[in-house]
């Protein structure tokens, strides 16, 4: 396996696989960045006279209702005003790419086929194979959807020569001070609404850093464990969750810190109360972090948000960890997802040492090192 940056190819027809996975509000593309940052990788292929298809997934498909939805044909028209491509409605009757003149295309969602059988998502080699039959050589770029094992993400590579494109080169090698740390002091600051999605996620990184910094919504059922009042605030009825926070937090007393300082909503009004003052009726709506709380890291590592930093009533506490991150004399680096999010929208884009296209795959290869995309194609990927 291969950087594309090693070698020039040209004449060839690429499977590109990237991760168009964008967000969509009333039909219009609100963070373009993931699409913006392929199309290195895009306009290197299609300068080097190769003909480009392009694979990725779009939302969830669970059922066929939901194909209504998650089509690419947003992301389409946002790509032909940069680059001259025809889209292809059906990832299943690819013959157009050996029919047309055309040097670019996109195909539908990957994931409408996992409409009945889930073929995309149980990495299906069937259609990976079939797939595969319309390139010479598979191209993977799509970082952010690297920690998923799907036909098209790495299936593909059982049949085609693989290169990683210039994003995930990009990636790899600007996370590398997180996974090989060796002599700095790592925080890593984790938010988001639910537990539930990043419990493993938390299991992995504690013997990583040297202190784990919770916020957001999922920091309730750590203080719900505690002993704490949290009121009607979102917490895990997840028994085994539940029994991972208890013993995460008996093994991590003093790794494991929290700012003590919550919003909550009291006669419309936001107050500032400490957890020992939340009341049962109290809903936790943000959390405010402090100077004192992030100085214990020299690489600190965001990922998540504070609270539901979209509405502008609840943007204190992320849009105060943002400015302080900024202002400290750590290095930063952000962690995908709604921390990304945030940062776009306060206006912190370019202020960080790093800033990551991946959400679940960043935090997968920071606490691991692994991705299991990427693990399928080393061990079974042709040879170049």
């Amino acid at each position: 396996m291969k950087y594309l940056s090693e070698e020039k190819i040209e004449n060839k027809k690429i499977l590109l696989r990237c991760d168009f996975n964008v967000p969509i509000h009333n039909g219009i593309i609100t963070d373009s960045s993931k699409i913006d940052k392929s199309l290195k990788t895009i306009n290197y292929l299609l300068k080097n006279n190769n003909k480009v298809i392009i694979f990725s997934h779009f939302g969830r498909v669970k059922v066929e209702e939901d194909k209504k939805n998650n089509s690419l044909k947003k992301v389409y028209e946002y790509l032909k005003n940069i680059i001259d491509l025809e889209f292809i409605e059906d990832s299943l009757n690819l013959d157009i790419v050996n029919n047309s003149d055309k040097l670019c295309f996109l195909v539908e969602n990957t994931r409408f086929t996992d409409i009945p059988n889930k073929k995309e998502s149980i990495n299906d080699l069937e259609l990976a194979k079939y797939w595969a039959s319309f390139g010479d050589i598979f191209v993977v770029d799509a970082f952010a959807s690297l920690h998923r094992m799907h036909a098209s993400t790495a299936g593909i590579s059982k049949y085609l020569p693989t290169y990683l494109g210039f994003l995930v080169e990009d990636e790899i090698k600007n996370l590398d001070p997180l996974i090989n740390n060796k002599d700095k002091k790592l925080l890593v600051i984790m938010g988001g609404a639910k537990v539930d999605d990043k419990i493993k996620i938390i299991e992995n990184i504690l013997p990583k850093c040297d202190k784990l910094l919770l916020t957001g919504g999922l920091l309730n059922t750590f203080l719900k464990v505690k002993g704490y009042n949290v009121g009607n605030s979102l917490v895990s009825s997840d028994e085994e969750v539940l029994k991972i926070v208890k013993k995460l937090l008996e093994e991590n007393k003093d790794k494991i810190i929290y700012s003590n300082c919550f919003i909550v909503k009291r006669e419309d009004k936001n107050v500032c109360v400490s957890i020992e003052d939340v009341q049962s009726n109290d809903i936790i709506l943000d959390n405010i972090i402090t100077e004192k709380d992030i100085s214990y890291g020299e690489l600190i590592f965001l990922n998540g948000s504070c609270g539901k930093f979209e509405e502008k009533e609840y943007e204190e506490g992320t849009k105060k960890l943002l400015e302080l991150l900024k202002k400290s004399n750590a290095s930063v680096y952000i962690g995908g997802g709604d921390a990304v999010a945030s940062t776009h929208k306060f206006g912190y884009t370019s202020s960080f040492t790093y800033t990551s296209s991946g959400g679940g795959a960043t935090l997968e290869y920071v606490s691991t090192g692994k991705l299991n995309a990427l693990e399928f194609i080393k061990e079974n990927s042709v040879e170049n």
